[in-house]
């Protein structure tokens, strides 16, 4: 999420102090590929990764479409 506005934030930040809302800051996906790829030797790309997420979809997309039928 990106706020833009700042009053937004603060008016967040409240809800969280009054436990309302529980604010968690989630790494995106290229800083978790960064950090994985200076702790391992071998870390696949983001075309790698992008190419298994497509074949993963498909399959479900084919299984999908065999038990609708």
């Amino acid at each position: 999420m990106q706020i833009i506005n700042p009053k937004a934030k603060s008016l967040l930040l409240g809800l969280e102090d009054m436990n309302l809302i529980r604010i968690e800051i989630k790494p995106m996906l290229l800083e978790i590929l960064e950090k994985l790829r200076r702790n391992e030797t071998e870390t696949p790309t983001l075309e790698e990764i992008t190419e298994e997420v497509e074949l993963v979809r498909q399959k479900r997309y084919e299984a999908k479409m065999q038990n609708n039928y």
